[in-house]
């Protein structure tokens, strides 16, 4: 199944990374084929350019029309941009599924 993977992105962004590709790892681990754009569109975009980030999060917000589930990683909160796939992947009846990758 396709699933868009949604992690914090923007702040501490090396941190970020490296906890969305532990993400990555995990959904892949369940048989899952992840799709983080996030980590695909910031190497193109400049994601401190609003309107490029805009044009990433909305190509990103696309490929949910082809998930099968949006998967949260929550263990370091949620952002505002993570809110709006949440948002949209509800609006567009596609599952959510909030995981944790460290324990609570």
């Amino acid at each position: 199944m396709i699933v868009c993977v949604e992690s914090p992105y923007a702040g501490n962004v090396a941190f970020n990374v490296e906890y969305a590709k532990l993400a990555m790892k995990d959904s892949l681990s369940r048989g899952e084929a992840p799709f983080l754009s996030h980590l695909l569109y910031t190497q193109v975009l400049d994601d401190a350019n609003p309107i490029e980030r805009h044009a990433g999060i909305e190509a990103g917000l696309m490929f949910q029309q082809v998930a099968g589930l949006v998967a949260v990683y929550v263990d370091l909160g949620i952002t505002p941009g993570m809110s709006l796939a949440i948002d949209r992947a509800k609006e567009n009846k596609i599952p959510v599924q909030y995981r944790h990758l460290f324990i609570r």
